[in-house]
């Protein structure tokens, strides 16, 4: 997703300035951890072992954007393109290739991603950050090609970044959704998601006109 500026929402949206130094701590040193260590302590073998079960043929990368290879980039980003690029155009956030590829390099993002004979069939990108004063894990992309979807992928990607998350010791998930795109709100909400307190209501243009947003920030609290 992303904001008129053709940036993701949380990425350039205005934050109260709320955080403290504890959840600064935790955001930044789990941040400083080298790709490989971040992986080892907050994904377990595990993890990957119940994601690939029941498909064999698929190979699971993970990395920060600093370790996903260029050609990797790529191909997230046409099937980003692929899979959302009408929603973008039809809303007032716009498409934009070049800003979309510069918010998939930055440094704190993460990914996995599925592969089938090297080629990307699905990923999912996320940041440990904070938002409106509170530690999250932020999940910014989840993408399948389309022979891919509706095979169960999505719940279990979904479910590992989850996991993370609580590891981590963050407060909440977030993410953010086109509304016209009623099928993922819905397949979200029937994971537990909900509309985040924080998520932008109608705005009323000096004309009088009310403009709903194009897009929805849902979060799931953290479960212990």
């Amino acid at each position: 997703m992303a904001n008129t500026d053709h940036e993701h929402p949380r990425t350039s949206r205005k934050r109260a300035r709320l955080v403290t130094d504890e959840v600064t701590k935790l955001v930044e040193s789990v941040n400083a951890l080298p790709a490989s260590r971040f992986y080892e302590k907050y994904y377990p073998a595990i993890c990957t072992l119940d994601l690939l079960h029941d498909y064999k043929s698929l190979v699971t990368l993970q990395g920060s954007a600093a370790d996903v290879s260029s050609v990797t980039i790529e191909q997230c980003l046409k099937l980003i393109e692929q899979t959302s690029a009408d929603d973008y155009k039809h809303s007032e956030i716009k498409w934009s290739i070049p800003k979309k590829r510069i918010e998939m390099k930055l440094p704190d993002m993460k990914y996995l991603i599925l592969t089938e004979d090297g080629k990307v069939i699905g990923f999912v990108s996320f940041m440990i950050t904070y938002e409106d004063g509170y530690e999250v894990l932020y999940i910014y992309e989840i993408h399948f090609t389309p022979e891919w979807q509706g095979k169960g992928l999505g719940k279990k990607l979904i479910n590992v970044v989850e996991n993370i998350g609580r590891k981590v010791g963050v407060t909440k998930v977030m993410l953010t959704v086109f509304k016209a795109n009623q099928r993922a709100v819905d397949w979200y909400i029937n994971l537990g998601y909900a509309e985040d307190e924080f998520s932008p209501g109608p705005r009323t243009l000096r004309n009088g006109t009310v403009k709903e947003p194009s897009y929805i920030i849902l979060s799931k609290p953290k479960n212990d």
